[in-house]
């Protein structure tokens, strides 16, 4: 029994698939398999069977997830506590949307990182909201930045609102949409497809059919593909002002085509968070970090994006 092993049975206990925590690790699927099937046989359980709803525990499998967490977590803590000692600059994992990595962490990280030169090193990911709390419990991350918050009281994290904003949809600046917005091409980058996200919930509210949903790499090219005359893409409105004030977008005034959202900060617990995560909480609730929260200027030009994954050792 290995801490991979029990990594991968946590993980899909906690995310329902072993897809999701394939994705979660940014490992194959064939490799979560393999371990999961390591784990099944060394202790003679299932641990997880595949239900009409996803996957469900086994009564070995209920009993040993508490403990496999803890030894997960002992883990995790037992590599900071030797990079540590040998000197090694401490770890800061930032996981987010693929909204907020696009516009927001590159800034807010190098900001961060400048006051502390040399002594954190800072990594970024994207996961979907429902990997996010799973990601920090496990310490595969250190702080996630989403629009929803975490509804798995047992992890036991605190999520706090850092910045409010206004959703909206455009779409080109002299276009007259015909139809409702279910008639209506939508544009949406990669958050569009996670059902917690505050796209995914505009989505819902509206009945938006799948059909009529396009999926781009990232939010700028949905705005391109929207400016086009072709479709509506949501947009965070504030991020979008400078195309609407050009006239290349205009707002969609529509029913259910605007919401009020806010950017969350999750991260363990006082007692069991780096001082890093520590830090970089307490930076974001600064003058400087809400600056670049409303007017980003550092960031990865829309070309060249590709939205990262978090990759753990796999051995």
């Amino acid at each position: 029994m290995t801490l991979t092993q029990l990594n991968a049975f946590v993980l899909v206990a906690r995310l329902g698939s072993v897809t999701a925590a394939a994705n979660a690790l940014g490992v194959s699927e064939s490799a979560v398999s393999q371990a999961l099937s390591a784990l099944r046989l060394h202790l003679g359980d299932q641990l997880v069977t595949r239900g009409p709803v996803g996957m469900t525990l086994t009564a070995g499998g209920s009993r040993l997830l508490p403990t496999a967490s803890q030894i997960v977590v002992l883990g995790a803590e037992a590599h900071a506590a030797v990079r540590a000692a040998q000197g090694a600059p401490e770890q800061l994992r930032v996981v987010s949307s693929s909204t907020a990595a696009e516009f927001l962490i590159s800034p807010l990280t190098e900001a961060f990182s400048k006051r502390f030169p040399g002594s954190v090193e800072v990594s970024a990911g994207v996961a979907v909201t429902k990997e996010m709390s799973v990601l920090i419990a496990n310490r595969l991350a250190d702080v996630a930045i989403s629009s929803a918050m975490p509804d798995d009281p047992a992890l036991t994290l605190v999520t706090e609102p850092i910045f409010k904003y206004q959703l909206v949809v455009v779409t080109a600046g002299q276009s007259r949409l015909r139809g409702g917005p279910r008639q209506w091409l939508w544009f949406v980058d990669p958050s569009g497809t996670d059902p917690d996200s505050e796209i995914g919930q505009m989505l819902s509210g509206l009945s938006i059919p799948e059909n009529q949903i396009r999926v781009f790499p990232n939010q700028t090219a949905a705005w391109a593909a929207a400016a086009d005359g072709t479709g509506v893409a949501p947009a965070v409105e504030h991020l979008v002002a400078q195309r609407l004030r050009r006239g290349e977008l205009s707002r969609v005034d529509s029913p259910g085509c605007r919401m009020d959202a806010c950017w969350h900060v999750t991260l363990l617990d006082r007692q069991h968070r780096s001082t890093a995560a520590s830090s970089f909480r307490r930076y974001l609730s600064t003058p400087e970090a809400m600056h670049l929260m409303r007017s980003p200027t550092g960031g990865v030009p829309p070309s060249r994006f590709r939205p990262p994954v978090y990759v753990t050792i796999w051995s």
